[in-house]
């Protein structure tokens, strides 16, 4: 058991890594995500064969699987966007408001009642923001635009909750990226045109773009998924929610470790408060659960 915990740690620290990546790798933001979401296509779509495993669905719900790989394709691209723009460190102190985000979009799109302990961890986490904002004014841009990328991410997250119980994880992930790839290819005329400044595309790789595109594509994104759905049927949903949340934590330690990142005493605390909303979250979610259940188990008693 000791090793499966250590595995979705270092499964999450992964998943950490891929701001690092970003900022390391040549390539545009858009160019970069192409790359990411083609491989990652061709690498799922061989672990579906490998595994003998059925990779077709209905018409319907392939439309609506690629319609959510546009998201994700967005919530990427705005994330390295965004890490090019600002620090890596303020870029996933952004992206820590996927609680707040899902929280806020849960509700609308599923029907499902507010938790007021959730409206409360979300005004903790705007206080937070607030102070990291006022630490940080000068990278306040791409603060914004990782904050507009957890939204996305929430949004695609809380979208894809209601494809999980009909496929499986491989199936929906491999029509998520091919979806996220092609939304791209369709993009990039306009993006080439309009978003480059006459610049055009930079598809083409340079110096350690290519392994370090492989590890983002095939260790980050192939492994990382297939390994983190191995492990849930073993390890309880609370502990993977509970560890998905240190994401943050470690992206933020590697960032200090690779390029030396020395922020403001504001930065930090701002950010401390922001994680701490986001980690008490799945604990109260669960004490939220069990309470509901003890009605229902003393109504059997009677």
């Amino acid at each position: 058991m000791l090793k499966d915990y250590l595995r979705l740690h270092f499964i999450v620290l992964l998943w950490g890594f891929t701001a690092i990546l970003g900022k390391l790798i040549s390539l545009p933001p858009v160019e970069l995500v192409f790359w990411r979401t083609l491989l990652a296509s061709i690498g799922l779509l061989g672990l579906l064969l490998m595994r003998r495993q059925s990779w077709r669905i209905g018409a319907a719900d392939t439309a609506r699987l690629m319609g959510v790989g546009a998201l994700v394709a967005a919530h990427w691209i705005t994330f390295f966007l965004a890490a090019r723009l600002s620090s890596v460190s303020v870029c996933l102190a952004g992206l820590a408001t996927l609680a707040l985000w899902t929280s806020l979009l849960e509700p609308l799109i599923l029907w499902r009642p507010v938790r007021f302990y959730e409206v409360g961890l979300g005004l903790l986490t705007m206080v937070g923001l607030y102070i990291v904002s006022q630490a940080e004014l000068n990278q306040l841009l791409g603060l914004s635009v990782a904050i507009v990328s957890a939204g996305l991410s929430a949004l695609f997250s809380v979208l894809n909750s209601k494809f999980v119980k009909r496929h499986t994880p491989t199936q929906l992930t491999f029509y998520e990226m091919t979806g996220a790839c092609l939304s791209i290819l369709l993009f990039l005329p306009f993006y080439s045109l309009y978003f480059t400044n006459g610049a055009g595309l930079h598809l083409s790789m340079h110096g350690n773009d290519w392994w370090l595109l492989l590890v983002l594509a095939g260790v980050c994104t192939v492994y990382a998924f297939s390994a983190s759905v191995e492990l849930m049927k073993r390890i309880s949903a609370f502990v993977v929610n509970l560890t998905i949340n240190l994401e943050p934590v470690y992206g933020i330690l590697l960032a200090v470790y690779f390029f030396h990142e020395k922020m403001s005493a504001g930065f930090y605390v701002g950010t401390a408060i922001i994680l701490f909303s986001v980690l008490i979250h799945p604990v109260l979610d669960q004490w939220n659960k069990r309470r509901q259940r003890q009605p229902a188990a003393a109504e059997v008693l009677v």
